[in-house]
């Protein structure tokens, strides 16, 4: 006969597996991940991390409160672990082993978190929660924005606010440059969509917050994200077309589809030229290139196995003071910077990581009635472009972004649980 609990035991366990604390506790999640740089100029990298630690303590007490509410078989996609595991084991032959060591805690933390939103929250409630603090995000930015251009006339440096407001931009809000503010604009603008398609807000709400979005975007004035742009509308009007082809003839479209973007990506490359042109890019490829020409460099030192993991850039260590004197923050290409850390086999990892969390969350927004399921699909088009030209899918917000996205695919497309849900049972002949 099991023992009876503490009374405080049942107490704890009530509150960390109520559904609105894990509500409180995704937002607060999804938060302090898409302001880390306002949280590391205000706290320093110590208050950062301490809150970075806390809720990786109360995500756990709380994962394990409600442990036996969770599917546990095909828990998560193997193509994940396989990644962060490299990454992980990678500190044995780092160039920089301590950096790495901490490198990879602060990576499994934040994969940590990601996992924990994915299982305990569902994806309508994934995209509210997202689209909660979005919204903040975007109007605390819109606020500094007004009272530096145009309040006080004077950039606030240690945001790197350059005050811009009152000539239109470009603006960086609380995360740093222009580029990252258009990132989190495009995730931002999915999000709202997706709000407004199914109806989880106040229409007059979803209405507002795109317009909200659509007028950062514009300040930002990233040629990046203008770029990405493009590319989410397409996989929009795409997503859009299949939903609405029967299920006999969704296949054969599928791969019509796959073909047209092969297509389009070549002559794009071939024509790219004028496509810089007409973003006004050129500056932002020159500065990226004066980038990538010293880590090819590089690469070939530690090709198969990468100089170790680092997420971030670190200051004053080798080889990153190789580079524009170790002032730079990351590579500036996500795939480029993974190949660096921990080398060709790493880059394997990433690519078919990215490509099987993306196949899977296509293949549901295309067959699922509800739209909730076009929002992975569509984020994920967001972060996998960005990638060429930004590293931030590889740290804080673009990570937790990103394991999310993956582990919900993967638990509703999971090839070990459909193994599972059509093996004989054992007592059976």
């Amino acid at each position: 006969m099991a023992e009876p609990r503490h009374p405080a035991f049942e107490l704890a366990k009530g509150f960390l597996g109520a559904p609105r604390f894990s509500a409180a506790l995704t937002q607060v999640i999804i938060g302090s991940q898409l302001a880390t740089l306002l949280l590391h100029e205000l706290m320093g990298w110590a208050g950062a991390l301490a809150i970075l630690g806390g809720l990786v303590v109360l995500a756990s007490f709380s994962l394990l409160a409600q442990r036996e509410e969770i599917e546990w078989h095909g828990l998560l996609p193997i193509s994940l672990l396989v990644f962060v595991g490299w990454a992980t084991i990678s500190v044995f032959w780092s160039q920089y082993n301590w950096a790495t060591a901490g490198s990879a805690i602060y990576l499994l933390a934040v994969t940590m978190l990601g996992i924990y939103v994915a299982l305990i929250r569902d994806t309508i409630q994934i995209a509210r929660a997202f689209g909660n603090v979005l919204r903040g995000a975007l109007l605390l930015s819109l606020v500094l924005e007004i009272f530096s251009g145009v309040l006080i006339d004077s950039p606030i440096h240690f945001l790197a606010i350059a005050g811009n407001l009152d000539v239109l931009g470009p603006i960086q809000g609380i995360f740093g440059t222009r580029n990252q503010l258009g990132i989190v604009t495009l995730v931002a603008i999915v999000t709202f969509g997706t709000e407004l398609r199914t109806r989880s807000v106040p229409r007059n709400l979803a209405i507002g917050s795109l317009v909200l979005g659509g007028l950062t975007l514009l300040l930002a004035r990233s040629p990046i994200a203008f770029g990405t742009l493009m590319v989410v509308m397409l996989a929009t009007l795409a997503l859009y077309g299949l939903r609405r082809v029967s299920s006999e003839r969704k296949r054969i479209w599928q791969f019509v589809l796959l073909g047209s973007t092969i297509t389009v990506g070549t002559i794009a490359w071939a024509v790219r030229t004028p496509i810089i042109n007409a973003l006004s890019a050129s500056n932002e490829l020159n500065q990226r290139l004066a980038i990538w020409r010293p880590i090819r460099l590089l690469i070939p030192t530690h090709e198969l196995e990468g100089w170790g993991w680092a997420g971030h850039w670190w200051e004053g260590i080798p080889p990153f003071t190789y580079i524009r004197d170790g002032l730079q923050p990351s590579g500036l290409n996500a795939y480029l910077d993974v190949w660096f850390q921990v080398g060709l086999i790493g880059l394997f990892a990433f690519v078919f990581m990215l490509g099987l969390a993306f196949i899977r969350s296509w293949l549901l927004a295309s067959r699922q009635r509800s739209f909730v399921y076009a929002w992975p699909a569509l984020v994920l088009v967001v972060l996998l472009v960005t990638g060429l030209a930004e590293s931030s899918l590889l740290v804080e917000f673009g990570w937790l972004t990103f394991v999310v996205c993956s582990v919900k695919a993967s638990r509703e497309l999971s090839w070990r649980k459909a193994f599972a849900a059509i093996r004989v049972p054992s007592g059976m002949d």
